[in-house]
């Protein structure tokens, strides 16, 4: 499976995903820079955590300009796999792509820490390998990560099943202590926990590892019709 990182200027965890993709999964990832307007052969699309374009305005307000994100969005569009983690969450959000806001957090600080997330879903293309109702210890690393909607928004997520992840202990405030949420289509998540910062037993923890090999399965099934097996090689093409 082929991912794509996209990079901004001021991301930072760009290489974190790369090097979770690559190492821990073994499968091929390359960088793809801002300024791109079209996206080289990929089967999915990661937008990265950092600071893009130095969070002037808004997280991710500067970021949905860029040449790369009318690519991405084509890119969706055609049913294409889009993560966004952390500050692509909030790009993602910004450009329209996901429902809501991200706000300051609750107490105004930043949280660097490892937190408790619950799998509220498992009916997408990136908690397929997971089990309704796990709990994964990720680590978040944000100033912005109070995830809110207005309430039609909020009922809506509900009652369509895409709010994919939840807090055990919401650490910023969360509106009903969503970590992560999925687009209507499902093939685009937004979450604030780091997945590829917990994809190493080095890190101290492979939970985020779900995520991630959750995004190869669902590759796996479509294009070759096939469920991975534990222990199987990775799926190439």
């Amino acid at each position: 499976m082929r991912f794509g990182v996209v990079v901004f200027p001021g991301s930072n965890c760009d290489h974190d995903a790369w090097y979770a993709l690559t190492h821990n999964l073994g499968h091929s990832a390359e960088f793809i820079w801002h300024d791109s307007g079209a996206l080289p052969a990929v089967d999915a699309v990661i937008l990265p955590g950092g600071f893009s374009y130095g969070d002037y305005l808004r997280c991710g307000a500067i970021a949905k300009f860029s040449p790369v994100m009318k690519a991405v969005k084509l890119f969706a569009a055609g049913g294409g796999l889009v993560l966004g983690i952390c500050n692509g969450f909030q790009v993602l959000v910004e450009s329209g792509m996901l429902p809501g806001a991200l706000l300051r957090n609750r107490d105004l600080k930043f949280v660097c820490r490892p937190v408790g997330v619950r799998v509220e879903s498992i009916h997408t293309p990136f908690t397929g390998s997971a089990r309704a109702g796990q709990i994964l210890t990720l680590p978040v690393a944000h100033g912005d990560g109070c995830y809110f909607a207005d309430s039609e928004t909020l009922a809506s997520l509900k009652n369509d099943d895409r709010v994919v992840l939840r807090y055990v202990d919401n650490p910023n405030g969360s509106l009903d202590g969503i970590a992560g949420i999925c687009n209507e289509g499902r093939n685009v998540m937004g979450m604030m926990p780091h997945p590829e910062r917990a994809a190493d037993m080095l890190l101290g923890c492979t939970d985020g590892l779900v995520i991630l090999e959750s995004m190869v399965q669902t590759f796996g099934v479509q294009t070759f019709g096939v469920q991975s097996v534990a222990g199987a090689p990775p799926l190439s093409r």
